[in-house]
């Protein structure tokens, strides 16, 4: 029921549709309307004018903050193993800039590897812009770290003006292991649940899945989830249960830390 209702608000959302504002609205209006007439007979100064009204109705209502979620977590926890391991040149393959990669950017310089254009200049961030699912060649060997957090489930689906690949999240993760110098560490995470490719916003992996994709050019040094719930579980006791039922996951997310083999 969850997921059909969050499908629901999706879908509306892209006819720019959320009843759950509307629901916020209606229920804040009384106390705008009240706290500005409270507001006005306050005034005792003329050191402010009374500007254009601008009205919030849903903060009110809201928590001090979201700290629980895929990205929430994510962008934490790798960046703190970045900067515990202090690679010589980190490269990011198109995750979150206003989370991860700016988080990252407070303490060293990153490399930022994206399909789409940037085109604010940032310190610490050197933005290039290519598609991975085709790997340059000046690129071999070219670090010691990457980065890819929850950017991989996207390649070749469209969503971001890429090119129809059914197998994008495979070349995308076999050039990042010739990206990767030997025994380089990749920080990889995705949607993990029951196997399935949400069309155009995203692919969920199953677990099994990924273990069969990632042992051709990777070790796992560690293994972390965010559940359903939106809470971090870290370094679970990986079972054959947990693995096969996706740890519990329909839409969590799967946050590896691999080292590249010596092959």
């Amino acid at each position: 029921m969850k997921n059909i209702l969050r499908k629901t608000l999706v879908i509306l959302g892209l006819f720019g549709l959320n009843p759950l504002t509307l629901f916020a609205t209606i229920k804040g209006l009384p106390f705008y309307c009240t706290d500005l007439i409270k507001f006005k007979w306050s005034n005792k100064s003329s050191d402010f004018r009374l500007g254009p009204l601008y009205p919030i109705f849903t903060d009110r209502f809201a928590t001090s903050g979201c700290m629980s979620g895929h990205y929430f977590h994510q962008d934490i926890l790798v960046a703190k193993k970045i900067f515990n391991n202090s690679p010589r040149r980190h490269v990011d393959i198109g995750s979150r800039t206003d989370g991860f990669v700016a988080h990252v950017a407070t303490f060293r310089e990153i490399e930022v590897i994206d399909i789409r254009q940037q085109t604010s200049a940032v310190n610490n961030i050197v933005f290039k812009q290519a598609d991975l699912m085709k790997l340059p060649e000046n690129m071999i060997g070219y670090c010691d770290s990457v980065s890819a957090l929850h950017s991989i489930e996207h390649f070749g689906l469209g969503r971001y003006g890429d090119p129809i690949d059914y197998n994008g999240h495979i070349k995308a993760i076999k050039n990042i292991s010739q990206i990767l110098q030997p025994n380089g560490t990749f920080y990889f995470s995705v949607p993990i649940g029951p196997q399935r490719i949400e069309f155009n916003a995203h692919r969920v992996f199953s677990v099994e899945y990924l273990l069969t994709i990632l042992k051709e050019c990777f070790s796992i040094k560690s293994f972390s989830y965010v559940n359903d719930k939106g809470n971090l579980i870290e370094n679970p006791m990986q079972t054959q249960d947990n693995i096969k039922n996706n740890f519990f996951c329909h839409y969590g997310c799967g946050i590896f830390e691999l080292k590249k083999k010596l092959i």
